[in-house]
């Protein structure tokens, strides 16, 4: 790790620069690729001039562009910057006040949660030229290390990485499945391809292999007839409109590791009743439940951070339990979303 002013090596445990004293830049808590998007912001103005800032619409493009792979925090950021976060701290004279100011217009009216909001400034400072230390750093690996949860996750980085790419199912491959109704895809393959069951209106089964890490855009959208699918422990992306518009979909448990439940997902899945999100998901993209009319309990952890406004638009009977003052908590409040709050430890039954 380098100082981000003097680019000395520093100790992992830094909190200030022994060479010139600048405060050590640390991804916020909850969004580990921080450093890497401040980075692709510095090079965004870098290319673009400072002046970029001003204009919200070619900034939010150019989001796209730079950091397509962080599709949370690009989201987080395009919201932000849609609600005129940036241009007010421009407006403020003092930095300080800005700050302070914006802070609290996210978290109490925005309604996000500490650590977003945290996130947010850090990178909105950074692109100001700003100096601004997050309040909610990533534990150190000392710290870490005393932490049974925390064991866990190094044992997880520990395991050899997926990769997603190794072996890909393409359409090509699906070709031979287009009119069955029961499909089941062989061992080894990794990735189902974009759009590869597009439109399989005979398909009412799948059955993926144990080492499926990924299921591509729109892979399995309007598969009219599919009725459930169980998805490996292995499965770590799927990709927005997978499963869009699958009208008997009726049953969806979500494995634990997905960060992401991305736009468009589960949209239209007009038969989709029950549906199980695990803690590791942070985020839930725009329209994700969309027109889910037969959803009518749902659970969602704290783990969430973000969840677009129209993320369950068109789900008159839906009722989402939460915990009390969470961010889910604030967004139906903020959205006008029926909710149940519910102690923690209670057992959920969809």
């Amino acid at each position: 790790m380098r100082c981000e002013k003097c680019h000395a090596e520093l100790a992992p445990n830094a909190s200030v620069c022994p060479h010139c004293g600048a405060p050590v830049a640390h991804n916020v808590e909850g969004f580990e690729n921080t450093l890497a998007i401040k980075r692709e912001l510095t090079n965004i103005i870098d290319q673009q001039g400072k002046d970029i800032i001003k204009d919200t619409n070619k900034f939010v493009s150019l989001l796209n562009d730079y950091i397509p792979e962080y599709e949370k925090e690009r989201r987080l950021l395009r919201n932000m910057l849609n609600s005129n976060v940036l241009k007010n701290m421009i407006k403020e004279g003092n930095q300080q006040i800005a700050v302070m100011k914006a802070e609290k217009y996210m978290t109490s009216e925005l309604f996000l949660s500490e650590s977003a909001a945290d996130f947010v400034l850090v990178c909105f400072t950074h692109i100001l030229g700003w100096e601004y230390t997050p309040k909610h750093k990533e534990p150190d690996k000392a710290s870490a290390a005393d932490s049974g949860e925390k064991k866990k996750e190094k044992a997880k980085k520990s395991a050899p990485a997926v990769d997603i790419n190794a072996r890909i199912f393409r359409p090509v491959d699906a070709a031979k499945f287009r009119f069955r109704g029961n499909v089941a895809i062989p061992d080894g393959y990794t990735k189902i391809d974009s759009f590869c069951f597009d439109g399989f209106g005979f398909m009412r089964t799948i059955q993926l292999p144990p080492t499926m890490a990924a299921i591509g855009e729109y892979a399995f959208s309007e598969c009219k007839r599919l009725k459930g699918i169980e998805f490996p422990p292995s499965i770590k992306v799927i990709k927005q409109g997978a499963f869009s518009q699958c009208a008997k979909l009726t049953m969806v448990r979500i494995p634990d590791g997905i960060l992401d439940i991305e736009d468009n997902t589960f949209s239209f899945c007009r038969s989709l009743e029950i549906i199980d999100v695990p803690s590791s998901v942070s985020s839930i993209g725009a329209a994700a439940f969309s027109g889910c009319d037969s959803l009518r309990k749902l659970f969602l952890p704290e783990s969430i951070k973000f969840i677009d406004a129209e993320a369950f638009s068109y789900c008159p009977s839906l009722v989402i339990r939460c915990y009390e003052n969470s961010y889910v908590h604030k967004y139906c409040l903020s959205n006008g979303i029926k909710f149940e709050t519910v102690a923690k430890g209670t057992a959920f039954n969809n």
